[in-house]
């Protein structure tokens, strides 16, 4: 199992996510439903759904990656199939699978389910792996 990423001080810090594991082509992570990940409509909002999905698998590809190299997130599709509304304690798990492992890109399924395992969404993420120029 690789290390639980550091998320202090970006943007999954702000919505609340929390790794749960990440090994070798799977990524499990949790993301509150509440009021900052969610619509006026008082559900979970999309574009918080995306997010969460781009994050897993941007770090399930990072132990993937040798030591100059790093992933870049180049596209997102999803699908947005059911609907969890803000109530106290509530939250998705983001479930994240290397579908591809090629060279220079990676390509991850990322389920969004409730607890119970109702699908909220689906998405597909393609990283392309670059060299690090930092």
């Amino acid at each position: 199992m690789s290390q639980l990423p550091d998320l202090k001080g970006s943007m999954g810090e702000q919505l609340g996510i929390e790794f749960i594991s990440i090994e070798e082509g799977k990524v499990v992570a949790q993301m509150p439903v509440d009021n900052r990940t969610c619509q006026p409509f008082g559900i979970l909002n999309g574009g918080a759904s995306l997010a969460l999905a781009e994050m897993v698998a941007g770090h399930g590809s990072v132990p993937l990656c040798s030591q100059n190299e790093m992933p870049c997130g180049i596209q997102v599709s999803a699908n947005h199939v059911g609907m969890v509304k803000v109530e106290k304690g509530a939250y998705v798990i983001a479930k994240g699978t290397l579908v591809h492992r090629g060279r220079t890109n990676h390509i991850w399924n990322v389920d969004i389910v409730t607890p119970d395992n109702k699908l909220i969404s689906t998405a597909r993420i393609v990283n392309q792996i670059v060299k690090k120029r930092i």
